[in-house]
């Protein structure tokens, strides 16, 4: 834990000294975040886990909440031929069943979640990886502001048009009170919204039944009106031009799909067994969403909706679908257009929960291959990923200041690198199972075969489409942060193959001592060391102490923390894991010291804020041993720069502070990295 290098204890960001506990402050703070949460109790991972139920809420509604605007982008570009709304209703519906299918085959396959960006890894190499994360990361991004600034237009579509102004504003609130419900948790986050997503299912199912239901015996006249209409628009346009027409409001929609990837990402939060949760959440919300994003789209053609300055396709239609709803000459129907928008707006905030649930676990998972800073991998005291959630949160927001709410805009950008994603999963599946002889190779080959074609295409059509119109803005976004990545991997590289160096000091200790192994002495002069992983950097530390201070100390006492981090935590059993690997490290440096013929011994704890867990581990120590002196490890660069303060913790400096606050001696051993010599 005492250097500054990418290790299991490592690489965590810097925090400040916490005001004494009981303080106005830290009671506001438990208040708003919620209580701490121990990692060593298993009722805590059953406690924080979801059912396939919960997880269709927190993850699911990301889906389904697309129904709000993919349909409404999609009908629009139709323009005068809205007869092919019929003929776009079914190919949606395929369409999310398709790609529904091949996603749960990836459940299947990769059990421990990361969907995109870990199949792509493993599948087609680390550079396809990093491609199809940071796409992933854009994409979960634009999941907040696309489903914030949808819920906003949902509700000011019944508002006062003097109103409207006020519509960012209160979007940019609604991002601030997601951040704060996810830093409280995932399970806190979705159970408060649970019933919002009832409500909606609730309200939809009697505007898609009731409005299908009112045009049942009109079947005969439609059908000739919709024949009629398509023998025009093929007079005008031609065949292909139909068709062209047609492929263009049909990659449109392709915001209908963009939740869909979300339940394979989220493996992690699922209930025990997770595959088969993880798996019936997709059916929960495969069979929601096409249902409800093809039924809109048939209301739209049967109530011949047409659109309307300041308001939604969805809310035109509740205006026409509730225009006769009159009891005693009061318009009732007034009263569920309201519930239902509403309904409909809290469901998109809700989805927006997609995006603070996956983007901080795709983040972290990036993070921990070193294509991100390590600090993103880190947990918080609600076993929350913070930083993840706190850059989330920033990056929607500036994202949805940019765009000012325009949600053609946002789409455009979102389905783009859905889809981008969406392609390198299948054919990272499809070169899976063409290099499988076993059962069910033919069928997997079907399956993410056609999701591949089906997907290409809607991105094909988005960026030839809307490429100009927003779409650049993406792929430009997307690739500075591949770019970005590839730099960080480089950083991190560069350290660990000069840190590896150390190792050679090893070699040079004595394989025993050839005396008994003197006893720790807790009334003698102590040097506590602040450890990782065993290596050649801790005995650097130790080393040096010797080399500066030479038989001053007489005890030297090793302290690590095992930090769970969002990588190990998965439940009590890796967390025992943790336990071990720190302590079979410090038995390690223990014996190390022994053959050098030192009194030594070690100290651990397990959590998961390095900092505040190792101050009160060491301020234990200094009650056993009054006497002692603390050294961490600090990686010093030959040539400092910016960038290297971010992606390195400054974990020793702010330990020190907070042990020389509490009236301890600490000191910082400087480590230094070299640049690396051309070959």
């Amino acid at each position: 834990m005492g250097q500054d290098a990418p290790s299991p204890s490592g690489d965590h960001p810097p925090h400040h000294a916490p005001p004494p506990p009981g303080t106005a402050y830290q009671r506001l703070k438990r208040l708003v975040f919620g209580a701490p949460r121990d990692v060593e109790d298993p009722h805590t991972y059953h406690s924080m886990s979801l059912i396939a139920l919960l997880a269709w809420v927190g993850l699911g509604a990301d889906g389904l909440s697309s129904s709000s605007y993919g349909p409404d982008e999609a009908f629009r570009a139709l323009g005068d031929h809205r007869s092919l709304a019929i003929f776009l209703a079914l190919a949606t519906g395929v369409t999310v069943l398709v790609i529904s299918v091949a996603y749960s085959q990836i459940i299947k396959h990769f059990p421990f979640g990361g969907g995109g960006y870990v199949v792509a890894t493993q599948l087609l190499g680390p550079r396809a990886g990093v491609v199809s994360g940071s796409a992933l990361l854009v994409d979960y991004i634009l999941t907040i502001s696309v489903s914030v600034a949808s819920g906003a237009d949902a509700i000011f579509s019944f508002l006062p048009p003097a109103w409207h102004a006020g519509k960012l504003s209160a979007a940019v609130l609604a991002i601030f009170l997601l951040v704060v419900l996810n830093l409280r948790g995932v399970k806190e986050s979705v159970s408060i919204l649970a019933p919002i997503f009832g409500l909606f299912l609730l309200t939809h199912v009697v505007l898609i039944l009731g409005g299908i239901g009112s045009h049942l015996g009109e079947i005969p006249k439609v059908a000739g009106e919709v024949g009629q209409s398509l023998r025009a628009s093929h007079g005008k346009l031609g065949l292909i031009g139909l068709m062209a027409v047609f492929v263009k409001a049909y990659s449109m929609g392709g915001g209908t799909y963009t939740g869909i990837e979300a339940v394979s990402n989220g493996l992690q939060i699922m209930r025990e067994p997770k595959v088969r949760t993880a798996q019936r959440t997709m059916v929960y919300m495969a069979i929601s969403l096409a249902l409800t994003a093809g039924g809109i789209l048939v209301l739209y053609l049967l109530f011949h909706v047409v659109p309307a300055e300041g308001k939604t396709l969805n809310a035109v239609l509740l205006e026409r679908f509730t225009q006769s709803w009159r009891i005693g000459g009061v318009n009732v129907g007034h009263g569920f257009l309201v519930v239902t928008l509403v309904a409909e707006a809290a469901l998109l905030f809700v989805a927006a929960q997609a995006g603070f649930i996956d983007g901080p676990r795709v983040m972290s998972n990036m993070a921990t291959d070193s294509w991100l800073p390590h600090r993103f991998a880190q947990l918080s005291d609600r076993l929350t990923m913070r930083d993840g959630v706190w850059l989330m949160g920033g990056a929607s927001l500036v994202t949805l200041l940019y765009t000012r709410g325009d949600i053609t805009t946002l789409v455009t950008m979102y389905s783009i690198n859905v889809f981008l994603t969406f392609s390198l999963s299948q054919l990272a599946m499809v070169k899976y199972w063409a290099r499988r002889k076993e059962a069910g190779r033919k069928r997997g080959l079907a399956i993410h075969g056609v999701a591949l074609v089906l997907c290409l295409s809607i991105l094909s059509g988005t960026i030839y489409e809307k490429g100009a119109e927003g779409g650049w803005m993406t792929i430009l976004v997307t690739s500075l942060l591949v770019v970005l990545c590839l730099v960080i991997k480089r950083h991190y590289g560069k350290v660990q193959r000069n840190l590896r160096r150390l190792d050679a000091i090893m070699a040079a200790l004595p394989t025993h001592s050839g005396k008994p192994n003197p006893v720790v002495d807790p009334t003698a002069q102590t040097a506590v060391l602040l450890v990782g992983s065993y290596g050649g950097l801790g005995i650097h530390q130790l080393l040096t102490v010797k080399r500066i201070f030479g038989e001053h100390f007489r005890n030297f006492i090793f302290v690590s923390v095992g930090v769970v981090d969002s990588a190990t935590m998965k439940g009590v059993e890796e967390v025992d894991r943790v336990r071990l690997r720190t302590e079979t490290g410090l038995q390690q440096y223990v014996e190390a010291a022994h053959r050098l013929g030192l009194a030594a011994d070690y100290r651990m704890e397990i959590g998961t804020e390095a900092v505040a867990v190792a101050e009160q581990l060491c301020l234990q120590i200094a009650q056993e041993f009054p006497r002692a002196v603390f050294f961490a490890g600090k990686l010093i660069f030959e040539r400092e720069q910016v960038f290297q303060r971010l992606l390195h913790n400054e974990t020793a400096y702010q330990l020190q502070r907070r042990l020389q606050f509490g009236g301890l001696n600490a000191m910082v051993l400087p480590v230094r990295v070299m640049d690396e010599q051309p070959a």
